[in-house]
């Protein structure tokens, strides 16, 4: 990957003036013209969340609390996919032009775009170009002074490959920046609009360089979204501020706290008691519940999800591709469905969930079998079982609201093969850290879509380059699985790509690296004064255009949000 670095940031950006494009380009992607509503009255939004960030840069996590409380609130991106139609739209870019040969990307962004203001940092100018390339230039480039700050690890675009993709970052002008590709890649602008691909200040990075502060970046947060940064308490609440000048509508509220209550049944007390609008990860159990109290709005939203259960690939005896299989058939996933999901969800046979283009119903032997199972380990050499353990997260999200409950199932049944099953978890920060090193034998998790593009489901979670970041919690790599998945990006018709997909779901059922679980369905539970929620298919919950007023019933509201 060649960056040139400016004298300007001192080597912390990348610029280049480029030649004029050449012919051929089109236009992709119109821009939309910021809204003019008129601000209402100053209040506060209280969102009770189920766990603390990791820190308050998306760029170096994958994990959804942090997606929750950071993305959508402090940042934009260049583009961002619309949740109701699945398609890359005008974020910070307003009009995106791409060459013939789909190798280049430029980005025409909008003028007047103002950082946040706060008690550590006043910018001096507005968004340009060289905030741009600063952003992905530190995840990009190995030699950049910030691309260690923080660890050195970008999880989701290490996955992908994108320092391997994006040849040049070139700052064409203030307002224009082109990326240009080592080759096409059918899902490159969907994965520029997902929750990680965030835009940073320039300036402000370099004031921390100057201050010798670089790792406060990603700690004390400077972004352009709709509210900014005020203060934090680990384990206990996060205060945002409106951004006064932000460059879309103004926020309606002055503030959003985000009340950390990682009990689940202490969060739903504090909604009924008005100490929360906003409850973060209801489980089943919690909304048949709450359906019955007055002054409740109750959601059902379409949600690009899956859960598994992932196997330490690296580790005997899940090394071996038999003992994988043997246990993927003491997945009972109707008792898991009813159990952990009260029935809202649908047993997963694939990574993909239907709604997903690429989906395919294909027949397989997924059936819950201890007769199969037995036989299966016996033949793999373990007549007598083993003993494992099996990581259990410790928060709900949205694809497992209760792991603790299904791990239970799994460790019953694992007891009738002779496999002796010990549950672990830990706090969620903890639980991160050492899933994150590999020391577990086998986890129960899952994933939740960054974008439509069904490669979000395949090289983020199981290509060798996100066995080396750690976001393949399996450590399985696989050379034939990952040249199907790369083939399926280097072509653009949907067809040919579901193909190539499905050979490579094909390999995942032989060799069982995880074994898909459910797909669960989404909820959104809150006051019924609170509208404006959206609760993103493809990512992270936004208050960007949340609001408050006037109570309007006696009785919980129920309702259905349009499935993909």
């Amino acid at each position: 990957m060649k960056i040139n670095i400016s004298e300007k940031l001192q080597k912390m950006t990348t610029k280049l003036l480029a030649n004029v494009f050449a012919t051929g380009l089109f236009v992709f992607l119109a821009g939309c013209q910021p809204k003019n509503e008129t601000n209402l009255l100053a209040n506060t939004l209280l969102y009770c969340s189920e766990g603390s960030p990791d820190l308050f840069n998306p760029q170096l996590v994958t994990s959804g609390t942090t997606i929750d409380a950071v993305s959508n609130q402090l940042y934009n991106r260049l583009v961002k996919i619309n949740p109701q139609t699945g398609m890359v739209e005008s974020d910070l870019a307003r009009t995106v032009i791409i060459s013939e040969d789909k190798m280049r990307y430029r980005f025409y962004l909008r003028a007047g775009v103002e950082f946040h203001t706060t008690d550590y940092f006043t910018p001096t100018r507005t968004l340009n170009s060289e905030d741009v390339a600063f952003s992905f230039a530190r995840v990009f480039h190995s030699n950049h002074p910030y691309n260690k700050v923080g660890g050195g690890f970008y999880p989701f675009f290490d996955g992908v490959e994108f320092a391997q993709l994006v040849e040049q970052i070139i700052v064409v002008d203030d307002l224009t920046i082109e990326f240009r590709l080592t080759d096409p890649q059918a899902s490159f602008l969907a994965n520029m609009a997902t929750d990680f691909a965030i835009i940073l200040s320039a300036e402000y990075a370099e004031q921390l360089s100057e201050q010798g502060l670089e790792e406060n970046i990603d700690h004390y947060p400077i972004g352009t979204g709709p509210y900014k940064y005020e203060h934090y308490v680990t384990d206990r609440y996060i205060r945002y501020k409106k951004h006064e000048n932000y460059w879309a509508s103004q926020p309606n509220f002055e503030q959003v706290i985000f009340d950390i209550t990682p009990n689940n049944s202490n969060r739903v007390a504090k909604l009924l008691t008005k100490e929360c609008d906003i409850l973060g990860y209801p489980g089943a159990s919690d909304v048949q519940y709450l359906e019955n109290k007055n002054g409740i709005d109750i959601v059902e939203a379409s949600s690009m999800n899956v859960s598994y259960w992932a196997f330490n690939t690296s580790e005997p005896p899940f090394d071996n591709p038999m003992v994988r299989k043997a246990l993927s058939y003491i997945v009972d996933r109707d008792a898991i469905i009813d159990a952990v999901y009260r029935n809202h969800a649908e047993p997963a046979s694939s990574l993909l969930p239907p709604n997903n283009w690429a989906y395919k119903k294909i027949d397989r032997n997924l059936d819950f079998s201890i007769e199969k199972a037995k036989a299966m380990l016996t033949e793999a050499g373990y007549p007598d079982g083993f003993d494992m353990d099996i990581w259990a997260m410790p928060v709900q999200r949205v694809y497992n609201p209760n792991a603790g409950k299904m791990a239970e199932i799994l460790q019953q049944n694992l007891s009738l093969i002779g496999v002796n099953a010990n549950i672990v978890t830990y706090d969620w920060g903890t639980f991160r850290k050492k899933l994150a090193q590999g020391e577990h034998d086998s986890v129960l998790i899952g994933w939740l879509a960054d974008n439509s593009d069904p490669d979000n489901f395949f090289r983020p979670l199981l290509s060798c380059a996100a066995a080396f970041s750690g976001s393949n919690r399996s450590a399985w790599c696989n050379d034939e699985f990952d040249s199907k998945i790369l083939q399926a990006l280097s072509i653009t018709e949907p067809e040919q790509r579901k193909a190539f997909y499905q050979e490579a779901e094909n390999i995942l059922f032989e060799q069982v690296p995880l074994v898909p679980i459910a797909h669960a369905v989404r909820y959104r539970v809150n006051r019924d004064n609170i509208s404006g929620v959206e609760l993103n298919p493809y990512g992270g919950i936004s208050f960007e255009n949340a609001k408050k007023h006037a109570k309007k019933t006696d009785k919980t509201t129920r309702a259905k949000e349009g499935k993909k």
